[in-house]
Order: C-alpha cells, then structure tokens, then sequence
C-alpha cells in the first residue's frame, strides 16, 4: 500500500517539522520548497497524495491544485493555510481538493484526512492497473480474474491447452465459471474467429448433438455438464473425438467423473479421452486472497448496469467476504456484489457480527483450503507449507470437516 505524501511548503523549518511527523506515523514524505521544486513529482504515475501550503512566493496552493487536477485528476491534495477562513474553504473545495486544514492542525486530524486520501489514491491506481491488464492482456488475462497462485495457474492452463485443438474437460465447481473458461480456450485457439456453440448435456439426443456440431462448424462446440449424457450420447461423442470430426470438443463438469466411471454410470472410455486436456478451475474457498479483486469488479459492474455510483468497501467487509466459504463461487459473490450495490449488503455484513473467536475460525479455515489447493490436495505438503506439525494439521482438517482430496486435480 503507498504511503507517500509529498509535502510542498516554502517554510523550511515547517516543511521539515511535517515531514518528521509523517515520519513518526510510518508514512513516507517526500518534501519541496515550492511549486517548481514539486513539479517534476507530480505525475499520473505518482504513488502518493499531496500536502501542500497555500501561501507560497510565486505559483501558491491553488496554482498547484490546478495544476495537479490538469495531470491527474484523482491525485487528491491537501490544502494548509495559516489564514483559513469560509471563502477560502470553498474555494480549496469547489477547486477539488480532498482536504482542506488551517495550520497548526491538530496531528490526528491531518492523519485522519491522510490515511482516507491514500485509502483512495491506492484504489485509483489499482483500478487503472486492473483495466490497463485488460486492454493489454490476451483473454484469459481479460476475462479470468484473480491474482492468486491458482489464478495464475489456471491462465497458464488455458493458454497450454488452448492452440493444441485437442478435446477439453473443463472441471470445477458449481458457480465457478465453466462456460467462461471454455470460451476463453475457444477465443484463444487458432479457431477464435469461427462460431462458439454451447449446449447442456441434459435430455440431448444424437440428432441434437449432429445438428450442434452442423452449427459449430470448424469452430467449437462446448457440452456442459457432460455427466449428463445418456449412454447412447457419450458413444456419439466418443465416436466424434475418435474420427477427428469437426467441431473441436470442449466439455465441462461440476460433478466428479472420476467417481461415475467408478460407479458405472459414466463411460470409462470417454473420460481418459477427455482427462487428458484437463482444466480445472479452483474453488473460491482455496484463494481467499482473489475476492477483494474480484468482488470490487463485480461491484462496478453491477454499479454500471443499475445506472448509479459504487459504494465504497470497507477493509473490514473486504475481510468479512473473504471469511466465508462460498460454495457457489464466482456467481454467488457475484449476486452478492449487486445485493451490496443496491443497499442489501447480507454477506458482507453477516461474518463482521461474530465475535472473534468465530471469525478466526473462519479465517483458519480459509487457510487450510487455500494450502490445500497450492498443493494440489496433498495434506503433508499443505502441511508442511503451513508450518504445522501433521497430527495438529489433520486434527484441524478434521474439525472443519475438509477432505484433502476434494482439492486434488
């Protein structure tokens, strides 16, 4: 998180006294003696807010907000003047500056308007970092979220799989993006400009599927919940794949075909097919980490869609989302997003109302699935990851009732 500030002040020895200040309270001041001095600083790259005298030789306070709102508009300033009054209040203000003190300040004041103005300032640059990777990134960068590990192993997935033009099984669970994940490995397949067909498996005969793969052409034809295939259908399909026909097969699941083919209800022969160019896609319990970013994305765009501004998220509801499971995934946070944007905030709000010992509970638990899921379910490694003894860590998987093997893939 930035803590920069650049103070701009024509008072050598008050310059100096707010900087040591700053100091004291772990923020990093960077410190001018006029607007030219602090020109070359000021920047839309500047990681830092501004605090800065009005009263100056030359080019004073105001001259300097102009100019910092004509670079960065959402760079905030912060205006000190030892000759405050009404009029002068009102025009720092309407001018757009964040903040506005008359000098000497009280300490906890001038921290309190400095803490919110690098609050937003951080949130400013995030965004435009977030965007500017969306414009320049290919689609799996532009449209599977997340900064976790997982994350990033699932891009790297999609992009391996993605130009071989071989069947895909694209596994995780419910809520969790599956349809998603297969149009990105179709958009980032030698085939993106041909048509991307998709269809449930369910109630689905073998003319339904001859007509589908008529329509996908030499494009992709995308099967979701596959584990619904009657007998007769996953002949059909295997046939396909075995022929080499057009289209390119990309099929999902939520369920475990694992444990069907076990069971007899699935058929052996078309799962190894389809195993082999496997995509598995983390549940969100396993990257804690990824809800704040994708959370505030789903916010602004549930902001955009209801025509009105986005409220602001508080660390301590970012960190109330990140405590609860979420067995719906990306689209159970997602309806919680346009809940919290239309003043119907039930998640965020629901964890902050337990008391300590229940939240770290929360907190531990989210732990122990993330560790799991870096290591792809192996209990003693997520263990020794943890820096847990084994007995300790099995005997907490236990109270939480977590399986290690529902986090293999």
């Amino acid at each position: 998180m930035t803590r920069k500030v650049l103070v701009v002040d024509d008072d050598a020895a008050l310059r100096e006294a707010l900087a040591q200040t700053l100091e004291l309270k772990d923020l990093d001041p960077v410190t001018a003696g006029s607007f030219v001095a602090a020109k070359d600083l000021i920047t839309t790259g500047f990681d830092g807010v501004i605090l800065s005298d009005i009263r100056m030789p030359g080019r004073d306070g105001f001259h300097l907000l102009d100019y910092v709102r004509s670079v960065d508009e959402d760079l905030p300033v912060i205006l000190l003047t030892g000759e405050g009054d009404i009029p002068m209040a009102v025009k720092a203000m309407s001018g757009g500056a964040f903040g506005f003190l008359e000098k000497p300040c009280v300490t906890a004041d001038l921290l309190a308007v400095l803490e919110r103005a690098l609050k937003t300032r951080r949130l400013v640059l995030e965004n435009r970092d977030f965007k500017q990777r969306l414009e320049d990134g290919d689609p799996a960068a532009r449209m599977l979220f997340g900064t976790s590990p997982l994350s990033e192993e699932l891009r790297a997935r999609v992009r391996a799989v993605a130009p071989t033009m071989a069947e895909v099984l694209v596994a995780g669970p419910a809520g969790s993006g599956i349809s998603k994940v297969a149009e990105v490995i179709h958009l980032m397949s030698p085939r993106a400009q041909a048509p991307f067909v998709k269809s449930p498996s369910a109630e689905l005969t073998t003319a339904d599927f001859a007509d589908l793969c008529l329509q996908a052409g030499d494009g992709s034809l995308f099967l979701d919940e596959i584990s619904a295939l009657s007998e007769a259908l996953q002949y059909a399909v295997l046939e396909h794949i075995e022929q080499g026909g057009e289209p390119r097969l990309i099929t999902g699941s939520t369920a475990d075909l694992a444990e069907l083919v076990a069971q007899g209800s699935f058929g052996a022969d078309l799962y190894y097919r389809l195993e082999g160019m496997r995509v598995r896609i983390p549940a969100l319990a396993e990257r804690p980490g990824d809800i704040p970013v994708l959370f505030r994305l789903y916010v602004a765009q549930a902001a955009e869609q209801a025509g009105i501004e986005a409220p602001e998220i508080s660390q301590e509801q970012l960190a109330a989302l990140m405590a609860q499971d979420w067995p719906g995934n990306a689209r159970s946070l997602m309806s919680a997003a346009m809940r919290f944007v239309l003043g119907m905030p039930d998640e965020v709000n629901a964890t902050a109302e337990l008391g300590l010992a229940e939240q770290l509970a929360q907190v531990e638990r989210s732990l122990l699935i993330a560790a799991l899921g870096r290591q792809n379910g192996r209990a003693a490694a997520a263990a020794e990851a943890l820096k847990l003894p084994r007995k300790t860590f099995y005997d907490k998987l236990a109270r939480y009732g977590i399986r290690p093997e529902s986090y293999r893939r």
